[in-house]
C-alpha cells in the first residue's frame, strides 16, 4: 500500500504519521510537499495534524487552497481513502469533503490529554478491527476542534452512519455537538477526526487502541487490491 502524508507549512504531526503507518502495518509512507500536484500513485492520503499556514483566518482555512487539495479532491472521487487528523480534519471541513465546521474549544482553551471515545460505527474501512459501542483512549491537542453542524445535517449523518467516534458521555473536552470526535463521507472513504491515533500505536505511548485504525485501512486495502 502507497502512503502519502501531505505536509503543510506549519505541519508538525507528519512524522508522527509516517513512523506510526510504518510501527503498525510496516509500511512506509512518503512525505508530500502541499505544492504537489498529483497524488494518483497514492492509496491511502494523510492530512496530518499542526497549524497550516500558522491557522490565520481560521484553522484549514488557507490550506484548502493549496494545490495538493484539488489532487486529494481527485483522489477522493476516485475512492482513495483519506485521513484528516486533527488540523487535517479542519483543512477536510473548510474543503467540503467532510460535513461540517471545527469552532474553537467551548472553553477557549487549548486541551491537551488522552481522551475516551466510543466506537460508534465499526462498519467502515477505517474501524473495521473495532467493536460498536467499544471505549478507547486516543489523545487530542487542539484549541479548534469543537465540531458542529446544523440539525438536519446531524440527522442526515446519524441516518447513513457518518457519525464514527463520539467522545464519552460527559468527557466531552471542546463541546463538540452531539460528542462528535470523528466523521466520515458518505461515500466512507474520507474520514476526519480531531483525536491522534498516531500517537496511540504503542502501549509506551499510553495507549495502542489508534494502530487497529491504520490495520484496518491495511485489511481493507489488501481484499479491494485483491479484487482486482
Amino acid at each position: 500500500m502507497k502512503c502519502a502524508v501531505v505536509q503543510f507549512p506549519g505541519s508538525n504531526c507528519d512524522m508522527d504519521a509516517v513512523k506510526a503507518i510504518n510501527h503498525a502495518i510496516g509500511e512506509s509512507a512518503d512525505i508530500v510537499w502541499h505544492t504537489v500536484a498529483s497524488l494518483e500513485a497514492y492509496d491511502l492520503i494523510i492530512l496530518p495534524g499542526g497549524f497550516a499556514y500558522g491557522d490565520y483566518l481560521r484553522a484549514g482555512a488557507i490550506a484548502r487552497f493549496s494545490a495538493v487539495m484539488e489532487a486529494v479532491a481527485r483522489e477522493a472521487d476516485r475512492g482513495k481513502w483519506v485521513m484528516g487528523i486533527c488540523n487535517g480534519f479542519q483543512v477536510l471541513t473548510e474543503g467540503g469533503l467532510l460535513p461540517g465546521a471545527l469552532r474553537r474549544n467551548e472553553s477557549l482553551q487549548f486541551r491537551s490529554e488522552i481522551a475516551t471515545l466510543e466506537v460508534v460505527n465499526a462498519e467502515t474501512a477505517f474501524t473495521r478491527h473495532y467493536r460498536a459501542g467499544e471505549t478507547i483512549r486516543i489523545p487530542i491537542a487542539h484549541g479548534e476542534g469543537n465540531y458542529y453542524a446544523d440539525e438536519q445535517t446531524l440527522l442526515r449523518m446519524r441516518e447513513r452512519g457518518q457519525i464514527i467516534f463520539r467522545y464519552a458521555r460527559e468527557h466531552n473536552p471542546n463541546g463538540s455537538v452531539d460528542d462528535i470526535a470523528g466523521v466520515i463521507n458518505e461515500r466512507g472513504n474520507v474520514l476526519g477526526m480531531m483525536p491522534h491515533p498516531e500517537r496511540a500505536v504503542h502501549e509506551r505511548l499510553g495507549s495502542a487502541d489508534g494502530a487497529r485504525l491504520f490495520t484496518s485501512i491495511f485489511e481493507s486495502w489488501r481484499e479491494a487490491y485483491a479484487k482486482r
